[in-house]
C-alpha cells in the first residue's frame, strides 16, 4: 500500500532490500567472528577471566556498590532537573520580556557547556569554597553538573512540547475565562506531557550514562569506576567491561520500558470518558431530567 510519504517497493526494490539485509548480516557475523578470534588468542575468553563474576565478592565489593552510587546520583539528578527544567521551559514562554530573557540566557549558557566541564568546576568549587567532605564531594559535583546541564536541555523539551500544541487550545481556554496560569497547568501541560515523554525519557537515559563521567574524571565511585577497581584486582578488563555494559543496558531498558508503560497509561486515561455509571445512576439521572428540566419545560408550555 502506498501513501503520500511512502511508496510500496516493487519486485526489484524488494530483491535489493533482501540482498542488502543478507550482506549486512554476513558482514556482522564476520566482524563478531574476528572479535571472537582476537579475544580467544589473548586468552580473554577463558573460564578464569569470567570466574570472578560467579563469586559473591566481585558483586558485593565492587559492582553492586557502584550500581547503588550510579542510581543515587542519577535519581537525585532526575528529581532536581525535571522540575527545574519545567520551570525554565515555562518561563521562556512568559509574556514578560525580562523573564524570557533571564531564563533564556540561563538555559542557553548551561546547555552550551559540556557536562564534564560543569562537573570539574563543581568539584573544584566544593573543594575550595565549601565544607563538603572529600568523600561526599564527588557525588555533589556529579549531581551539580548533571542538574545544570540536563535541566537546560529539559527546559527546551518542555518549551517545544508546549509550542507544538495547536494555538486553538490556548484561545479556547482564554475564551472561557481561564487565566494564563490556569491555562498552562490545566490545559497545555497535561496534553504536552504525553508528547514530551519520549524525549524526556531519552534525556533521563543520558543522565544515567553521564554518571560515568564523574567516575572517570573526579573519582566518583559509580559503576564504571568500580569496574576499573575490579579489573585491576582480578586482571580481567575485557570481561568486566562486558558485564558493566550489560548492566547499563538492563538499567536503561528498564527505564525506557517503564516510560513506555506510563505513556500508554496516559494515552488510555485521556481516551477514557470518565466514571462508569451503573443502571441505577442512569435511572436517577433520567428521572431528574424528566422531573426537572423536562417537567419545567412542559409546565412552561402549558402556561
Amino acid at each position: 500500500m502506498s501513501s503520500v510519504l511512502y511508496d510500496t517497493p516493487g519486485p526489484r526494490a524488494r530483491l535489493r532490500n533482501v540482498l542488502l539485509s543478507v550482506l549486512f548480516c554476513v558482514l556482522l557475523v564476520l566482524l563478531l567472528w574476528w572479535v571472537w578470534q582476537k579475544m580467544d588468542a589473548k586468552d580473554l575468553l577463558t573460564s578464569a577471566q569470567w570466574k570472578p563474576f560467579t563469586e559473591s565478592q566481585a558483586w558485593t565489593t565492587y559492582l553492586l556498590p557502584g550500581l547503588a552510587d550510579t542510581l543515587k546520583a542519577a535519581s537525585l539528578s532526575m528529581v532536581i532537573a525535571l522540575p527545574l527544567g519545567a520551570v525554565f521551559g515555562i518561563a521562556r514562554l512568559s509574556e514578560h520580556r525580562w523573564v524570557r530573557g533571564v531564563s533564556g540566557a540561563v538555559v542557553e549558557f548551561f546547555r552550551a557547556i559540556p557536562v564534564l566541564l560543569l562537573m570539574l568546576f563543581a568539584n573544584e568549587f566544593y573543594a575550595r569554597s565549601t565544607d563538603v567532605t572529600s568523600e561526599d564531594r564527588p557525588l555533589y559535583a556529579v549531581i551539580t553538573g548533571l542538574v545544570l546541564y540536563n535541566s537546560a536541555v529539559l527546559a527546551e523539551i518542555v518549551r517545544a512540547g508546549i509550542l507544538a500544541l495547536p494555538k486553538g487550545q490556548t484561545e479556547a481556554a482564554y475564551a472561557i475565562g481561564l487565566r494564563k496560569g490556569q491555562t498552562m497547568s490545566s490545559i497545555l501541560l497535561p496534553q504536552a506531557v504525553t508528547a514530551m515523554l519520549p524525549a524526556i525519557v531519552s534525556q533521563l537515559v543520558v543522565i544515567v550514562k553521564d554518571t560515568a563521567l564523574g567516575g572517570v574524571m573526579i573519582g566518583f565511585t559509580e559503576l564504571l569506576n568500580s569496574r576499573g577497581t575490579l579489573a585491576a584486582f582480578y586482571a580481567n578488563p575485557i570481561p568486566s567491561f562486558i558485564v558493566v555494559a550489560a548492566m547499563f543496558v538492563v538499567l536503561n531498558f528498564l527505564l525506557t520500558s517503564f516510560a513506555s508503560w506510563l505513556e500508554r497509561r496516559l494515552r488510555r486515561s485521556k481516551r477514557s470518558t470518565g466514571a462508569v455509571l451503573g443502571v441505577e445512576d442512569v435511572d436517577e439521572l433520567n428521572a431528574a431530567e424528566v422531573g426537572g428540566s423536562y417537567g419545567a419545560g412542559a409546565g412552561g408550555g402549558g402556561m
